[in-house]
């Protein structure tokens, strides 16, 4: 009998201590617009207005991975325009990830260049390190 109660209060415990994770631990993904025009970050199936010199930062975001797509405007006298970095990727979310994006732009003789870098609260593992064997 004693072995019965204390095999129930253990299950207890271990139910009560479980039930409280939760899969939204602060995590934010925050997106910082230096370009000279408004950004669109599609995300979540949720278009997010970036305009210049904004920041915008989502949270309680559930874990997990997901993608995301950048579009952007163009100035209107640009005859060309390109993007280049991190203005689409997949991010990975665990408990308490913080994700930054910045976008900057550059406007040389008529070509239009959006540039995206990003940066994750998360360390890199020894399979994601490009320099590695």
């Amino acid at each position: 009998m004693k072995r019965f109660l204390t095999i129930i209060t253990f299950s207890i415990i271990l139910v009560t201590f479980l039930s409280g994770c939760s899969d939204t631990v602060d995590n934010t993904f925050t997106f910082t617009n230096f370009a000279t025009n408004k950004v669109f970050v599609n995300f979540r199936a949720k278009l997010i207005a970036v305009s210049a010199g904004e920041t915008v930062i989502l949270s309680d975001i559930d874990k997990g991975k997901y993608l995301y797509e950048t579009t952007y405007e163009v100035p209107a006298n640009a005859t060309s325009s390109k993007s280049d970095g991190a203005v689409t990727g997949e991010v990975a979310l665990s408990a308490g990830t913080k994700i930054l994006i910045i976008y900057t732009s550059t406007f040389i003789d008529g070509a239009y260049t959006l540039s995206a870098t990003i940066s994750t609260s998360e360390g890199i593992s020894i399979d994601d390190d490009p320099l590695s064997p």
